[in-house]
């Protein structure tokens, strides 16, 4: 009989550092299940394939995480198909820069809800499963843009503080139930975000060492729990 490993919901899976995470635990966690989620059903499609083939139970969810009732509908999909969630990633993201004044209202939600209320909603939608349970995990995708501002970064940096702040409450509200809540900050990392911007890759980190974070924290006692880890290039930030 096969042995049942964690289901782990990873959002914007289709790519970059998403497709990373579920390519780690997809080969170094026996048993795992994974429901990857993004609106990329094609990308979603190929990655699953990797997974699968090095043993992993995959299911694909096509899913705009910033929309409410998409995630409602997701939430109901996943427990149908696995249960309770065990490992939620809140990867799903998207960037554009532009100096505050010329950003238009229409980028500047698109770009917050992208990026912030989508950890808010799919949390929601699956830190109560957590609860009832008394276990469980959840890694909020943050960045270095929500710990230091820049230029040009007015959606982006207000989202990205956003999620750094969301889960330290997250953390705060979670931590005698049983469930830990790390928040993640990035820098550089290869990803399609980076194509066009001639900065070469071996600048950057690669993905897979972004995503082996989240398994090494994952894999810690339940008596510790890592509230924020900083990942930034070997030469620092770009």
């Amino acid at each position: 009989m096969a042995t049942r490993g964690p289901v782990v919901l990873i959002t914007g899976a289709s790519q970059g550092i998403g497709a990373a995470i579920a390519r780690v635990f997809a080969k170094e966690v026996r048993g795992a299940r994974l429901a990857l989620v993004a609106r990329n059903a094609k990308n979603l499609a190929a990655v699953a394939r990797v997974c699968a083939k090095v043993g992993a139970l995959v299911e694909c969810f096509v899913c705009d995480v910033s929309d409410e009732a998409a995630v409602s509908a997701l939430a109901a999909s996943v427990a149908k198909r696995f249960g309770t969630v065990d490992v939620l990633v809140n990867n799903a993201g998207k960037f554009a820069g532009a100096p505050f004044d010329e950003m238009t209202v229409t980028d500047f939600d698109r770009i917050v809800s992208a990026n912030l209320r989508s950890v808010f909603l799919v949390s929601r939608a699956f830190a109560p499963g957590m609860v009832a349970r008394g276990r469980g995990d959840i890694f909020n995708m943050s960045s270095i843009a929500g710990l230091q501002a820049y230029p040009g970064g007015a959606a982006y940096c207000a989202a990205k503080f956003g999620v750094t702040g969301l889960s330290k409450v997250m953390r705060a509200e979670l931590r005698d139930k049983g469930v830990r809540v790390c928040c993640v900050h990035p820098g550089a990392t290869v990803s399609p975000s980076w194509d066009g911007s001639g900065v070469p890759a071996e600048r950057m980190m690669p993905a897979e060492d972004v995503a082996r974070a989240f398994l090494n924290i994952y894999r810690l006692c339940r008596r510790t729990v890592v509230e924020e880890i900083v990942l930034r290039p070997q030469l620092g930030d770009l």
